[in-house]
C-alpha cells in the first residue's frame, strides 16, 4: 500500500484535474500487474510481437499514435521510439512511474496526452460521437495503435452509467462502434488490441460466468487470437479465475462496425 499511495501522490500533481478521479483506477492497474506478471507475461508478449510485425510491414514511419498507452508493458515503446521519427502516447493518466521511466530511457521523441477516448459525454447528450476525431490533426501519421482500451471503454461506460443511476443500455454498443470507425476511417496503418469476453471458471474448469466486452459489436476478423489470464487463482479468490479472449488486428480497409 506504500508504493501505490507513493505512485498516486508523485503522478496527481501532473495529471490534469478533470483526469485525476481516474489516478486511483490507473494505480490499481500497475499494483495489480506486478503482482500478476508471471501470469500477463504471455499476453504482453503477444501483443508486442503483433505490433513489431505490423510495423515490420510498413513503408512510411513517421509518426506513430498510441491510444490506451497505460502502462506501456503490452507496447514495445523502446522500437516504436526506434522506428518512428515521433511517438505519441494518448490515455487518462500517465503514471509518475512511466514518466519517469521515460525520462530515464531517454525516449526523447515520446510525447504524452491526457485524453478522454471514450465519447461518452456525446453520447449520453445525444451527439454523435467521433473520439478518434483529434487523430486528424495529427501530422504526418502513419500508425495508430489501439491497445487494449477498447472493452475499457465500455467498462468505464457501465460504470459510469451506474453511478449516474441511467439505465441506457444503447451507450456502451455506441461507444464500441464509434471507437471501431474512427479507427477504419483512418488514412494510416492501423492496429487493434482488444479482449472481447471473459469467461469466470473454477479449478475444475467449469465456467461460472462468461460475458461479452463490446456490447454486441462484432469486431473486425482477427489476425491473432490468445487468452489471457487477467485473474489469476489466488488475486481475488483462490476459488476461481478470470481468463479474457483477446485479439489482434490490422485488417480495417474494408472494415465497418456492425450494429446488427
Amino acid at each position: 500500500m506504500i508504493l501505490e499511495a507513493i505512485q498516486y501522490a508523485a503522478t496527481f500533481p501532473v495529471t490534469p484535474a478533470q483526469f485525476r478521479p481516474s489516478i486511483r483506477s490507473s494505480v490499481n492497474l500497475w499494483a495489480r500487474a506486478g503482482r500478476c506478471a508471471r501470469d500477463w507475461s504471455a499476453h504482453e508478449a503477444q501483443c508486442q510481437a503483433f505490433i513489431r510485425e505490423t510495423v515490420a510491414g510498413m513503408r512510411e514511419r513517421r509518426t506513430a499514435v498510441v491510444l490506451g498507452s497505460g502502462l506501456l508493458r503490452d507496447v514495445p515503446v523502446k522500437f516504436l521510439a526506434q522506428k518512428f521519427d515521433t511517438v505519441v502516447l494518448v490515455d487518462l493518466v500517465h503514471l509518475a512511474s512511466v514518466r519517469t521511466w521515460l525520462k530515464a530511457t531517454r525516449l526523447h521523441n515520446t510525447r504524452l496526452i491526457s485524453r478522454d477516448l471514450s465519447g461518452f459525454d456525446d453520447v449520453l447528450a445525444g451527439r454523435s460521437a467521433e473520439p478518434l476525431g483529434f487523430l486528424r490533426q495529427v501530422p504526418y501519421l502513419d500508425l495508430v495503435i489501439s491497445a487494449n482500451i477498447l472493452s475499457q471503454i465500455g467498462v468505464g461506460a457501465e460504470r459510469r452509467l451506474e453511478t449516474e443511476k441511467n439505465g441506457d443500455v444503447t451507450v456502451v454498443p455506441k461507444l464500441i462502434a464509434a471507437h471501431l470507425d474512427g479507427l477504419a476511417g483512418l488514412p494510416c496503418t492501423v492496429a487493434l488490441l482488444t479482449d472481447t469476453g471473459f469467461r469466470v471458471s473454477d479449478r475444475s474448469g467449469k465456467a461460472l460466468e462468461e460475458a461479452d466486452l463490446l456490447g454486441g459489436i462484432a469486431p473486425p476478423a482477427a489476425a491473432a487470437q490468445w487468452p489471457w489470464t487477467v485473474v489469476p487463482f489466488g488475486e481475488e479468490s483462490r476459488d476461481y479465475q478470470v481468463v479474457h479472449d483477446v485479439i489482434a488486428t490490422s485488417a480495417f480497409g474494408r472494415f465497418s462496425a456492425d450494429r446488427g
